[in-house]
């Protein structure tokens, strides 16, 4: 069940999300790790990224905990508008779009979640592909299960959590383009990339793309064994809410259940604190801007709906079924639930 304190703290935090982080919340800790602007070169495309993360886990985490990845979409790889290279020229410095997640990070940390919002600055300059955003993801959840062996450059920087993650136990976010990558990397054709030992159990495209998808089961978005929750918004004017048609195509297919919810009034930017106004290139993109939602109110609605389903996927409680089918409403907001249940036979 959602309390009434989870959702006036969604709220709070979407208000101000890094003023939140840097002030400190007694029961989460966040830490970053950074590897450099080229420390990934993609074997299969040769594409060069960054390993950069933020963490949000829970201040004294217990063991085997599930281990969430968040992964922002297209924006401005530098803050420079004028930067065309990667790593960024002319003194610019990469765009912390990375950044943009950590009110949803923080509420998930205090439900005994850990949750690292990944940078995809350098795949956003030099290639919109979404096989190299999803190998990208793959890289992360490969030093993360090293960390859980208790070896691997990111021991040094987030050592409380040697051994304590469980990488058996993944759910996966992807926001825009990063949706559909995630919707890719979680994909029925892809499961053979993920690292040894990593299983992924859920995966949530926010405001994804959706084009381009070859149909029937060789399609590289195609997930029918793991839980999807789809999330989109009627005043988004960047892909609009092509996004429900992940739901079509697991339609007689899917093993697990797949959900969806329509926020009435949320736009496209605002889910990212760093691309809604007045932050550096922020941008309203709402195509009903007298209609919108605020951007606290629509970060809420996500938070509480977030909250729902990595609890229901990766935790097995049940009692979130009712935010997930609609029956119980997401709080001041209008929505729209729609689910898809798992095949038989």
């Amino acid at each position: 069940m959602l309390s009434a304190g989870l959702i006036s703290a969604g709220a709070r935090l979407g208000a101000s999300a890094d003023e939140q982080s840097r002030s400190g919340d007694p029961a989460v800790t966040v830490a970053e790790y950074d590897l450099g602007d080229t420390a990934f070169t993609d074997s299969q495309s040769g594409t060069v990224s960054e390993i950069r993360a933020v963490v949000h886990y829970p201040r004294h985490p217990g063991a085997r905990l599930p281990l969430i990845i968040q992964s922002h979409g297209s924006w401005w790889a530098c803050d420079s508008q004028d930067a065309a290279e990667w790593p960024c020229e002319g003194g610019a410095k990469p765009f912390p779009s990375y950044r943009g997640y950590d009110y949803l990070g923080a509420v998930l940390a205090r439900r005994g979640f850990v949750v690292a919002s990944i940078s995809v600055d350098g795949v956003n300059q030099t290639s919109f592909d979404y096989g190299d955003r999803a190998r990208l993801v793959n890289e992360h959840l490969r030093l993360w299960a090293q960390l859980a062996a208790g070896r691997g450059p990111l021991v040094s920087r987030l050592g409380a959590l040697t051994g304590r993650v469980d990488v058996g136990n993944v759910g996966t976010m992807g926001h825009s383009r990063g949706g559909k990558a995630a919707m890719w990397q979680a994909s029925d054709k892809h499961r053979a990339e993920w690292p040894a030992g990593v299983t992924v159990r859920a995966v949530l495209p926010l405001a994804p793309v959706k084009f381009d998808d070859p149909e029937g089961d060789n399609s590289d978005t195609l997930v029918t064994r793991i839980p999807v929750g789809v999330v989109t918004g009627t005043c988004d004017g960047a892909v609009g809410e092509r996004g429900q048609e992940y739901l079509d195509d697991v339609v007689g297919r899917t093993r697990q259940p797949a959900y969806s919810v329509s926020l009435t009034g949320a736009n496209h930017n605002y889910f990212n604190t760093r691309w809604t106004p007045p932050s550096l290139f922020g941008d309203d993109d709402s195509t009903c801007p007298a209609a919108e939602l605020t951007p606290a109110v629509q970060q809420s609605a996500l938070t509480a709906y977030a909250v729902a389903f990595y609890e229901r996927s990766l935790h097995g409680d049940r009692s979130y079924d009712a935010v997930l089918n609609g029956k119980r409403p997401l709080p001041g907001v209008t929505s729209a639930t729609r689910v898809v249940s798992a095949s038989r036979g």
